[in-house]
């Protein structure tokens, strides 16, 4: 498969993209010795049934997270969790949200599921359209990515809102090399590790909820 090769900080691509008895005990007895009346028979009386404990219930297997490898996509990737400190407009709940949104952004790398994260992204930023493209493109039609795990060693921000209603938020990103597979288990590429790079988020806190409106790497 020919791909062209897009370098962004976050070590994307746009790519060409083809894509679970209780038993019951019976006592029962004759008196002994003859009967005083031979009409009369004497005779013990039927004990009741005894149930046994009831048994446990079976307990239900818990999915195991299994991470992408060249055998094939990843299995039971856990979905990101928006902290409750992430709804409110703070400086923690700006940089808990900031580090949410590069949660998502690496569940995509690994799902292909990018819904969440546009959502809470304007389409206007080019970063976030690119990886999302790369994301979505590389898990149709049986291939799969590998790797490209995101992370943030460091997010800061002064929490400074600007007339437009923007905080910025400044973000150490780390990824990890990215591979890329196609249908028949080959490897098509792969993104080497990227150096650690710098971006800046532009949000918003609108409707009780933080929105980006961009992310853009931080140069010089």
């Amino acid at each position: 498969m020919t791909s062209i090769n897009v370098s962004t900080p976050w070590g994307i691509r746009s790519a060409a993209a083809g894509a679970a008895v209780a038993a019951a005990l019976m006592l029962a007895g004759c008196a002994g010795g003859a009967p005083a009346d031979p009409g009369a028979v004497s005779s013990t009386p039927t004990g009741s049934a005894t149930s046994s404990p009831p048994s446990s219930p079976t307990p239900t297997p818990t999915a195991v997270y299994k991470p992408a490898d060249a055998s094939g996509p990843a299995q039971n990737v856990p979905v990101p969790v928006l902290p409750e400190v992430a709804k409110t407009e703070t400086k923690e709940g700006l940089e808990a949200f900031a580090k949410y949104w590069f949660e998502l952004l690496s569940y995509g790398y690994e799902t292909g599921d990018t819904r969440i994260l546009s959502g809470l992204t304007s389409p206007s930023c080019t970063m976030c359209e690119r990886a999302k493209e790369v994301q979505e493109g590389w898990h149709q039609e049986g291939r799969w990515l590998a790797g490209g795990k995101v992370t943030t060693p460091s997010i800061t921000t002064t929490f400074i809102k600007a007339s437009d209603g923007n905080y910025q938020v400044a973000i150490q990103v780390s990824q990890e090399p990215l591979s890329y597979y196609n249908p028949d288990k080959s490897l098509d590429s792969v993104d080497p590790k990227p150096a650690d790079s710098g971006s800046l988020m532009l949000a918003v806190f609108r409707d009780g909820a933080w929105f980006v409106q961009t992310v853009e790497p931080i140069v010089g």
